[in-house]
């Protein structure tokens, strides 16, 4: 363990006292100046240092802790990517032909950190969509897409099926609208000590759902039973352990999560 992921959690600290005492001044003087100052100030305090992002390739001291757990060096103070996105940003590049082959794709749930670099891709035919209009080019239900079976080459959906009561109908929309022969990364945070997937329509309220699911606003829990379940939707599965293939000094320096698996999903042609 290096040097720079010992100091994380004191880092993570400080990083918190230092947005304590710029909130305290903004508060004193909760003017439109005192907030741009302050925003100054945390981007001065975050700049530099030993890990980086791939995704938008800034360098910081350490990764923002995320608080739904609480979890240090997650977030990357510039673009807002999380150990996910890192290492699906790596994965695209390294093991896929996702920059470079013409492809029409689907992002459902489009993380920020992403959209940006997929909007303007020239290789890319690329559709994002959303629950919410304001956050995606197609207003869309993902248990009821408005898109024509087989449209798709690619689909990328990110931590979305824990929030869909019915993730059965979600799983067989995306593989309705994808065609023979493409490919899906559909990830969703799994407990790998549950051999099966826990979730109770009657536990509704956001603490409880808290307690149950690790998140207020999830549904279920997954567990190991979550590959049965996309295959029980017709795709080809494979869990792919690229994160296990990287050197320390990568996933060190990325903060990536040695656990993280990614599930890729074929259509068959």
């Amino acid at each position: 363990m290096s040097s720079a992921r010992v100091q994380a959690p004191l880092l993570t600290a400080v990083y918190g006292r230092v947005q304590a005492l710029l909130l305290a001044a903004v508060l004193r003087d909760p003017t439109h100046l005192s907030k741009k100052f302050a925003a100054r100030l945390i981007a001065l305090y975050d700049r530099g240092g030993n890990y980086q992002c791939p995704c938008c390739m800034s360098m910081c001291r350490t990764f923002r802790p995320y608080w739904m757990p609480f979890k240090p060096n997650v977030m990357c103070p510039k673009c807002g990517s999380h150990e996910r996105h890192r290492l699906l940003w790596l994965y695209l590049k390294n093991r896929t032909d996702f920059f470079s082959a013409p492809l029409q794709v689907l992002h459902f749930a489009p993380e920020p950190c992403f959209r940006e670099h997929f909007v303007g891709a020239p290789n890319l035919l690329y559709v994002s969509a959303d629950i919410d209009r304001s956050r995606a080019m197609v207003q869309a239900d993902i248990t009821r897409l408005p898109f024509r079976t087989g449209c798709f080459d690619v689909i990328l959906c990110l931590h979305v099926l824990e929030h869909v009561s019915n993730d059965t109908e979600a799983m067989l929309e995306l593989f309705r609208i994808l065609k023979p022969g493409g490919w899906a990364i559909v990830l969703v945070p799994i407990d790998k000590t549950r051999t099966t997937t826990f979730e109770d329509p009657h536990i509704t309220s956001a603490d409880e759902r808290e307690s149950a699911f690790g998140q207020y606003d999830h549904v279920r829990l997954y567990g190991l039973d979550y590959r049965s379940k996309l295959a029980n939707a017709g795709f080809s599965v494979t869990i792919d352990e690229y994160v296990k293939e990287l050197p320390a000094d990568v996933l060190d320096r990325y903060g990536l999560d040695f656990e993280e698996d990614i599930f890729v999903l074929n259509k068959p042609a």
